[in-house]
């Protein structure tokens, strides 16, 4: 089973770019998606969750059958970036 997570951020968001060195410190794999540059991407994450704030990320799995998603959003499914944090090592490690 393949996992990725895809994190939203902004250049200009300062959590952001904490968050991005938690996952790097902890040896986590993401994958960066600037909001500005995936517009269109990240519209449909805002269109799904209801939240706009970052950062944010999917959880994805691709089983043999049919892939799954998660949408997390801070302020909606964690409050803090080491919340969000241990959600991803968490998703990794099962």
């Amino acid at each position: 089973m393949d996992k990725l997570v895809v994190l939203f951020t902004m250049k200009s968001c300062p959590h952001c770019g904490e968050m991005k060195e938690m996952l790097k410190e902890e040896n986590i794999p993401f994958v960066d998606r600037d909001i500005d540059e995936y517009e269109e991407e990240y519209d449909l994450f805002v269109e799904a969750t209801g939240n706009e704030f970052v950062p944010a990320f999917m959880l994805i799995e691709s089983p043999e059958d049919t892939p799954k998603t998660k949408l997390l959003a801070p302020g909606r499914d964690f409050d803090e970036l080491e919340e969000g944090v241990k959600m991803i090592r968490e998703f990794y490690e099962r």
